[in-house]
């Protein structure tokens, strides 16, 4: 199974009644060309819902009887029990017991039943794969789903209609799902275009696979939406075919992203959200005038782990 660049026309398709385009805005301070994709004014304040609600809208009626299960360290857990909630189906979702309480919560609002699983995400997901197993449920992987993958690509195709001059564009990485989606559309439509990918140091699944390396994951991360191990996925597979490198940054940089977002933009944006632009502040990737879209991927956010971003011990 892959992703081609008809799935994600058709998953636009699919999706255009339900979401409309997120905003461009311009990053002046980040320099001449710098673009900022505000995925946090999708419903869930996430990229999520494109790919958990083209994958809702794949299934057939049986798939969707079943029930659905999935794991999730938040965002795709409130965007899944968004799209659950939306066609009245019932969803188990299986968080890390670490997950902010913003998203445990903003994930029963919408009527899902949460289990609270494990410090990390790959212990929810062996818990959600054994829910599958023993109730018959659908499972939905928030990356490794070539439905999840073509929804999150829309966002690629909006890209390229708000700025068709883009050269550059730099994209959240955890499980893979949005820059597989991504890079995929960007790279099959405009091959020039480069894709770069940002990691946190504390959840490297992505560069560990790229150039291997091996550092550890760990769990106490602002970037705690990008955690989890991948190996063989559809996103690795759609990555090497289309990212041109992927860049690492540390949690220091991650805080003084989020800071500079707030300060500087006006926008809120959570750890994993911010690594792009902690990549161009940190000097990763050149602040060289090249029209450049950071993809900003959600805003759910605790308040405690803002007020230790903005008044550091």
């Amino acid at each position: 199974m892959t992703v081609a660049i008809q799935d994600i026309f058709r998953a636009r398709q699919r999706l255009r009644p339900y979401l409309t385009p997120t905003p461009l805005e311009a990053a002046h301070e980040l320099g001449q060309g710098f673009l900022l994709k505000l995925e946090q004014v999708n419903p869930t304040h996430s990229f999520k819902v494109r790919g958990a609600l083209n994958a809702i809208l794949s299934l057939d009626d049986k798939a969707r009887e079943r029930g659905i299960v999935t794991a999730s360290s938040g965002n795709h857990a409130q965007a899944l029990a968004y799209a659950a909630h939306l066609f009245g189906l019932h969803a188990r979702i299986v968080m890390p017991r670490h997950t902010p309480l913003r998203k445990v919560n903003g994930t029963r609002r919408f009527g899902a039943e949460v289990i609270l699983h494990g410090d990390f995400y790959d212990d929810a997901e062996r818990h959600a794969r054994q829910l599958e197993l023993e109730e018959g449920r659908t499972f939905i992987s928030p990356y490794n789903d070539a439905r999840v993958i073509a929804g999150a690509g829309t966002c690629g195709l909006e890209l390229l209609e708000q700025a068709p001059d883009l050269a550059r564009a730099i994209v959240p990485v955890g499980g893979g799902g949005l820059i597989a989606g991504i890079a995929t559309a960007l790279h099959t439509l405009n091959p020039a275009i480069e894709v770069i990918g940002v990691n946190s140091l504390a959840a490297p699944a992505v560069y560990n696979a790229f150039y291997g390396t091996r550092y550890p994951q760990i769990a106490d991360t602002l970037a705690e939406a990008l955690s989890g191990e991948i190996e063989g996925t559809l996103t690795i597979e759609l990555s090497r075919q289309h990212v041109s490198r992927i860049v690492l940054v540390d949690e220091a940089e991650i805080a003084a992203a989020m800071r500079w977002l707030l300060h500087e933009q006006g926008w809120l944006a959570e750890g994993g959200a911010a690594v792009g632009v902690a990549a161009v502040l940190g000097g990763k990737i050149p602040r060289d005038n090249r029209p450049t879209a950071i993809v900003l991927t959600g805003s759910n956010l605790d308040p405690e782990t803002l007020e230790g971003v903005l008044h550091p011990a």
